[in-house]
């Protein structure tokens, strides 16, 4: 039970970095592809229908940890007291931003609120496990500096994806420029894991650059999500052996009793979140227009 909810933890995990990446990329880039207020609008509309539901998996992801690893879950984010409310406080403001916006005269302290609430988490987190991975200062800045510019990469390739007009344009040139930079990054941050799903994680990104450049949105932001996903993994493979200094897993974990109910709690709802989530994006696949300013 202890190794089954660690990969059910794993897989909650990634689905919020690769879920919630888009949507901090593309928080971080709208005002910079943006002309106008119709653009702006283009833009933050590809995430409109689903930032709220993609944070379901941050929450999920925490309430299992909390729930079956309690010492995990109170040693990490004790530990991590100040970023984590850092984090917090920018999801609430983002938020705010993205619900207001549409209903101020002067959305512009809305678009600075997103512009904070993604940029914030999508560094914090990075810095957060490369800290827990290598207890060290300037690995924790590389870590943040590697998931922030992951995250604007897997936007510009999102919005390419799922634009239209001069904004997709500007989106497939500004992910030329973001994989210029979150590949060296990258091969920085992933290279001091050394597993096979870290340099997996190296080539997935390399592929994504290849395929913005041939205009291949699809298959690059596949590319990206891969990366993603693959990076996660050489994580959590670190984490397996000690989640954090000192601590073992089994003695992070739960009762087998409370492991149990567990079990047959995730057995009903996951597919049901699952499915949920699919739908909802297989309803707005759709390329989102420019509408008139």
């Amino acid at each position: 039970m202890i190794n089954l909810w660690f990969v059910i933890i794993a897989f909650l995990w990634t689905g919020y970095f690769v879920l919630e990446g888009f949507d901090f990329g593309v928080g971080l880039l709208a005002p910079l592809l943006s002309r106008n207020a119709a653009e702006q609008r283009q833009s933050l509309q590809t995430i409109g229908p689903v930032w709220d539901g993609n944070e379901v998996w941050l929450i999920t992801a925490v309430g299992a940890m909390f729930a079956a690893f309690p010492a995990w879950y109170s040693g990490l984010f004790s530990a991590f007291y100040l970023p984590v409310t850092l984090i917090l406080v920018g999801l609430i403001v983002r938020g705010v931003g993205l619900e207001w916006r549409g209903k101020v005269a002067n959305p512009i302290w809305c678009d600075l609120g997103i512009l904070v609430g993604s940029g914030l988490p999508a560094f914090l987190w990075g810095a957060i496990f490369a800290d827990v991975l290598f207890d060290s200062g300037p690995a924790a800045l590389l870590g943040g500096a590697f998931t922030l510019t992951l995250c604007v990469l897997h936007g510009a390739v999102f919005l390419a994806l799922r634009t239209t007009g001069p904004v997709r344009r500007r989106a497939r040139t500004a992910a030329m420029a973001a994989a210029a930079v979150a590949i060296p990054v990258a091969v920085l941050t992933l290279s001091n894991l050394g597993s096979l799903p870290a340099l997996a994680a190296m080539a997935a990104l390399a592929a994504a650059a290849a395929l913005i450049w041939r205009r291949r949105e699809g298959w690059a932001f596949g590319a990206t999500a891969a990366g993603i996903v693959l990076a996660t993994l050489a994580v959590f493979m670190e984490l397996r052996v000690a989640p954090l200094p000192g601590l073992t897993l089994a003695a992070a974990a739960s009762g087998p009793y409370t492991l149990t109910m567990l079990s047959w709690i995730g057995l009903i709802t996951l597919p049901f979140v699952l499915v949920y989530q699919g739908w909802t994006y297989w309803v707005f696949r759709k390329r989102v227009m420019l509408a008139a300013a």
